[in-house]
């Protein structure tokens, strides 16, 4: 690539663009130099979600010049919450299409590509060549340790958040730059079903916007080579009692992917790893929607076990429920009659399908766990039932 010349230089940015970006200009350490760096920038966004909204809308803004979204949803109502990205008019839309023209009010400058598919071990490395670094703002545990292990393959950053009720963290995983990778921090996936989603347990709307700013500074930082960036520290927000707290974090020797040998250097079944203690296990029985509505107008009807929390349960309810939560089921298993069949409903299957396991545990014999739970009898059932 040969030098540019000064007025070549100065014909990089339009009239416009020169007005818009003219308070990054104004910053010595940004200026016109800094300014061409983020236009060549190319910057991977895992998901538009609650996470890659605010990311992507700042990335944006601030004239990084190739944003890639790799999301495979449609917009729900119950996204519009947190997900700033896409609007009440979005519904029911592929949250790429609707991203794309959000990302596109926002910044006409701006080349926008849209990978409508899942991140899998098949195609993640052909998908992060055409980029510089990751931006991980997925809500699964698959997901996160295969966007760590080709990241550290490919020798790029990850920009790592996550989110949970009121809590927040982020850090940057970059083992080529002397920092962790993030099996380094985890290096076992937790148990199935042991930690909540998003649906199962909620989220302030507001924590996503803080976590993903904080990433996509994270991100200018690095694309820039400004200031200290969260290489090696993990930054936790309490949102409740607005506290930051800092942890250090080093890279481990020994760690599978980027310690002093590496076990792992190709992608490999991230589901099968994350569900390691059911593949082991004896899956819990299962029975969908369908079937449900069949058992509950049978002459003896099952009993259905409902172990969401009580304020759920008055959101949105089948009639004939029994609720005991999943937390008060150990406690009041013999309220249950072992000689009846027992369906166990929560809202998604996650809570049930643990329930389901532990009624097994206690030995009962006729219980199986109501697949997509009470959402999917919204849905597929009877739409009266309110959705959340």
């Amino acid at each position: 690539m040969t030098a540019s010349s000064p007025n070549e230089k100065r014909n990089v940015f339009n009239a416009e663009e020169r007005l818009r970006y003219s308070r990054h200009f104004m910053l010595p350490e940004i200026g016109l130099a800094g300014q061409e760096r983020l236009k060549a920038a190319r910057v991977l966004c895992l998901g538009a979600g609650g996470l890659g909204s605010p990311a992507a809308l700042y990335l944006a803004a601030a004239g990084v010049g190739t944003i890639g979204l790799v999301d495979f949803d449609r917009v729900e109502i119950s996204n519009l919450q947190r997900q700033l990205l896409h609007g009440t008019k979005d519904v029911g839309r592929p949250k790429g299409e609707s991203a794309r023209d959000r990302l596109a009010a926002v910044n006409p400058h701006v080349e926008v590509r849209i990978h409508s598919c899942r991140f899998e071990s098949a195609n993640a490395q052909e998908i992060l060549v055409d980029y510089d670094l990751i931006l991980d703002g997925s809500d699964n545990f698959a997901t996160r340790y295969l966007a760590n292990d080709v990241a550290v393959f490919a020798r790029k950053p990850n920009v790592y958040g996550s989110i949970f009720r009121f809590d927040g963290q982020a850090t940057v995983f970059a083992p080529h730059l002397g920092g962790p990778c993030y099996r380094c921090l985890f290096p076992e996936p937790p148990s199935p079903g042991s930690v909540p989603s998003c649906a199962e347990a909620g989220v302030l709307g507001v924590l996503p916007g803080i976590v993903g700013t904080i990433q996509a500074t994270e991100a200018l930082k690095l694309i820039l080579g400004l200031g200290e960036t969260l290489l090696g520290r993990l930054l936790h927000f309490d949102a409740l009692k607005m506290k930051f707290r800092e942890f250090n974090l080093r890279r481990d020797p020994e760690c599978p992917v980027c310690g002093d040998t590496p076990q792992i250097t190709a992608p490999l079944d991230y589901e099968a790893f994350c569900d390691g203690a059911s593949a082991v296990a004896t899956p819990v029985p299962e029975i969908d929607v369908h079937a449900l509505q069949e058992k509950l107008a049978s002459v003896e009807p099952a009993v259905l076990l409902d172990v969401r929390e009580p304020f759920e349960f008055e959101l949105a309810r089948i009639a004939g429920a029994n609720l005991i939560p999943l937390g008060q089921l150990p406690a009041r298993v013999e309220e249950l009659d072992r000689e009846k069949e027992i369906l166990v409903l929560c809202h998604t299957g996650m809570r049930s399908a643990v329930a389901t396991e532990l009624l097994l545990g206690a030995g009962f014999t006729k219980v199986a766990n109501v697949a997509g739970g009470i959402d999917a009898w919204s849905a597929e059932i009877d739409p009266s039932v309110p959705r959340y």
